[in-house]
């Protein structure tokens, strides 16, 4: 057999079952961008939390949220042709489980959608042809910035991100905390993490394991009063700096969705940084998404293009980051899948 059929044969539907339209999925495909972008309008407008309770008619959720009623009608009829809401009788509307995780409520995804369906994002991704030409970031084209630097300047787009950042990890963490085991760690480093919602969460499990906050000053100034609220400020100690020149004395490292932000020479000066400062043999840990062979739909590969685009990062397969430890010094040890789109990714001093 040659391997054009064993392709074919592999691919071929299941006994009895339709293959997709060709013409259907492409155009699916092609007409996404309008998805996303109903998406931001309703997520801005909590039309989710407006039908918490029950189905309303559309007049009613037009009026409360000061929009035009047909427009909306038929922004929620399409959302709800894929499942987004649901229509329940004529112009009466209700949450389906996919638009009740856009709940304003903790663990909910709403922050994290409102930032992928950003204008913001729309005008990055126009630039996709100039990152495929240079390998540039297209947002460095649009701002003349470092995407990070563009961050810290538009207030309302930084706060957005960081907002989505969180929400992110708090969708997350249970079964990060599910799958690895904290105890014994001393004092774990968090590294570029935001306001401190990871690493928190781990301290509240782990009551002995203290913690360090460490990220640019204008992040971190944003943690203080969410770490006196949890009371954990007496085993908790916030740093800022640049992790490019260097990181805290640790005994263990974590850092959660931050190498695949970067290049490979980066992410290796970055993991370099932690395994010069680190206070014994420890460990550097990451949380990030681990990309599979084959064709089968990952998360990660969608997120992979966003790192290319944005701050030109991108995401890895195990191989990959077993040759980052090793230039920085590090080896590999384990990789544990969780029940979430992350991996816990464990590296030790050889």
């Amino acid at each position: 057999m040659t391997e054009t059929t064993v392709q074919s044969q592999s691919s071929a539907p299941a006994h009895g079952a339709h293959p997709p339209d060709p013409a259907a999925q492409l155009m699916q495909v092609a007409t996404g961008y309008m998805a996303s972008a109903c998406l931001h309008v309703i997520a801005r407008l909590k039309i989710a939390d407006a039908l918490i309770t029950a189905p309303k008619p559309v007049a009613q959720l037009a009026a409360t949220a000061h929009v035009d009623e047909d427009a909306l009608y038929r922004v929620l009829r399409a959302l709800a042709s894929i499942g987004i809401f649901r229509e329940t009788s004529p112009r009466n509307f209700a949450n389906t489980a996919v638009s009740e995780a856009m709940l304003t409520r903790a663990h909910s995804l709403r922050d994290m959608v409102l930032f992928i369906t950003d204008p913001f994002h729309f005008r990055t991704f126009a630039e996709l042809t100039h990152t495929m030409e240079t390998g540039e970031s297209a947002v460095r084209k649009m701002t003349d910035l470092e995407p990070f630097e563009y961050l810290q300047k538009d207030k309302a787009e930084g706060e957005m991100f960081n907002a989505a950042m969180t929400s992110f990890s708090a969708m997350n963490m249970a079964a990060v905390l599910e799958a690895y085991d904290f105890s014994g760690l001393g004092t774990l480093a968090d590294i570029a993490g935001g306001h401190g919602m990871v690493l928190s969460s781990i301290l509240r499990k782990y009551p002995d394991l203290k913690g360090i906050l460490f990220d640019q000053p204008h992040v971190v100034s944003g943690a203080t009063a969410s770490i006196e609220m949890e009371k954990l400020d007496r085993r908790f100690r916030i740093v800022a700096g640049d992790f490019f020149q260097a990181v805290p004395p640790a005994d263990n490292y974590l850092l959660k969705h931050i190498i695949h932000d970067w290049d490979d020479d980066r992410a290796v000066r970055i993991l370099q940084n932690c395994a010069e400062a680190m206070t014994g043999k420890g460990k550097v840990i990451l949380l990030e998404t681990v990309i599979t062979p084959g064709n089968e739909p990952h998360l990660g590969k969608w997120i992979d293009i966003e790192m290319l685009v944005i701050p030109s990062g991108r995401e890895r397969t195990e191989a990959e980051y077993a040759a980052l430890f090793t230039r920085a010094g590090l080896r590999l040890s384990r990789v544990l899948p969780t029940k979430s789109p992350l991996s816990v990714i464990e590296a030790v001093k050889p």
